[in-house]
């Protein structure tokens, strides 16, 4: 199995503060995003295929649902089998980063 590229919650909060460019996608439910979010596009994970035409392949993608499951599964979807590249799972999704970047993100 191939390894995931995974980016942790530190190192998005430095993408972001740094300005660089990249795409953030939001692969929770609407219910679910309603309740707290990271300021991503909003694609629910059972969406993503038929909405890969708004993925960027001219940026790094950050994918990030609650926890890094579902973002874990179909970044290695996408690359494996559309030949995506630069695409990252937030590790600890949304959870991780309200714990470790922002605490004003409350999803529970």
């Amino acid at each position: 199995m191939k390894v995931i590229n995974e980016i942790t919650a530190l190192e998005l909060r430095r993408m972001r503060d740094d300005g660089v460019p990249h795409q953030l996608i939001d692969l929770r439910e609407t219910y679910e995003a309603e309740r707290c979010n990271m300021g991503g596009l909003l694609i629910p994970m059972g969406e993503i295929i038929e909405r890969l035409h708004e993925v960027r392949r001219d940026v790094p993608v950050v994918m990030h649902c609650r926890s890094g499951s579902r973002a874990q599964a179909v970044v290695q979807a996408l690359c494996q089998r559309y030949g995506f590249s630069a695409m990252y799972n937030l590790r600890g999704g949304i959870l991780a980063y309200a714990a470790e970047v922002d605490d004003t993100i409350q999803c529970d």
